[in-house]
């Protein structure tokens, strides 16, 4: 029986966010593994409660799990989905394995400077250069990072591979 892997990242909200989760759940299948994607389960078709439905549902998913691969890449600014992050944690909580990718290993502070605003969007922050593309408490909670494109798959796959290592 194939270990079940958890699906984190922001392929949710793409508008093929399903089919696009099937295809990531084949390159799982490929790697030896079960992909467990975050739209996976029944949700209600209602507003009223979907949003709780949706955090019972994932973190149900995450709890049956064996581990966690999660896209990190930037989303929304700098970081990574912030909904990502709290799987990681959560998961990290539990006990289980993390293996994190992102699409290159450029430094927080290196992708600042290459953005076309090229500064900080709070002038009473910094950034913190600790040589890494994440943030500190993020990169050490992850049992490996991978690196590589998110449109071809390569970082998934590079990360399933890390993983394996780990099995």
């Amino acid at each position: 029986m194939s270990p079940d892997v958890y699906l984190a990242g922001p392929e949710v909200f793409y508008p093929d966010a399903r089919a696009h989760g099937r295809r990531m759940q084949a390159v799982c299948t490929q790697a030896g593994f079960t992909g467990l994607f975050p739209l996976d389960a029944e949700i209600p078709a209602t507003p009223a409660g979907q949003s709780l439905a949706i955090f019972q549902a994932n973190r149900a998913l995450i709890d049956r799990a064996h581990a966690v691969v999660a896209n990190l890449r930037d989303f929304r600014g700098f970081e990574p989905d912030s909904g990502t992050v709290w799987e990681v944690s959560y998961a990290l909580a539990r006990g289980k394995p993390v293996v994190g990718y992102c699409p290159s290993p450029a430094t927080i502070v290196e992708r600042v400077q290459a953005s076309p605003h090229g500064r900080l969007f709070d002038p009473r922050c910094t950034v913190e250069d600790f040589g890494m593309p994440l943030n500190l408490m993020l990169a050490h909670s992850l049992s490996a990072v991978a690196y590589g494109s998110e449109t071809d798959f390569a970082g998934l796959r590079a990360a399933l591979a890390k993983l394996q290592a780990l099995f």
